[in-house]
């Protein structure tokens, strides 16, 4: 993997060497990407004053050096002197084991935001899956549709006088009721 990147961060330097200055602070996208003339891009433009000077800028800053001084503890430690880092840890333990474990912040999330999301999730699936919409929706429609089929499944007897009858009845409860209404 290290070659292939390697072969893609060569050219990668040499164009962005050669077109920062027109794509990003010239008019290279003049007609098609716009920016506020008194924005942060116009104030990092007015200290542009080629590729150079922008890498030379980079080194008046001190993270340019901390950057550096972890690449040489790192060189150091692991590779000139392997030993120091088992005895660093050994002595240090508090401070290896609070770094090693990311302050804690991890075990806190798995243990307590994630755990107390997985149970209010739970808490959703019991009561508002299982018990509403499986319980009283669901299936609380099908006994009911099965408790009205059971009453009417009598009503149907296939005798005409039955039927008759019915309609009588229906039609006196419809006259019943527009007769009270008015």
């Amino acid at each position: 993997m290290t070659l292939p990147l390697v072969a893609l961060a060569i050219p990668s330097i040499a164009i962005g060497w050669l077109t920062v200055g027109p794509v990003v602070f010239g008019d290279f996208f003049a007609g098609s990407i716009a920016h506020a003339p008194d924005g942060p891009l116009a104030e990092l433009g007015a200290g542009f004053h080629g590729p150079a000077a922008f890498v030379q800028h980079a080194f008046s800053s001190p993270a340019v050096y901390l950057a550096l001084g972890g690449v040489l503890a790192a060189w150091y430690l692991y590779l000139y002197r392997p030993d120091l880092p088992d005895r660093i840890a050994a002595r240090f333990a508090r401070t290896y084991r609070l770094l090693v474990n990311k302050y804690y912040f991890d075990w806190f999330n798995e243990n307590v935001v994630a755990a107390g999301v997985r149970s209010f999730g739970t808490s959703l699936w019991r009561r508002g899956d299982e018990t509403v919409i499986d319980g009283w929706l669901v299936n609380g429609s099908a006994r009911a549709v099965a408790a009205l089929s059971a009453a009417v499944r009598h009503v149907q007897t296939g005798y005409l006088y039955h039927y008759a009858f019915a309609m009588i009845i229906g039609l006196s409860l419809l006259l019943a009721w527009l007769l009270l209404r008015f």
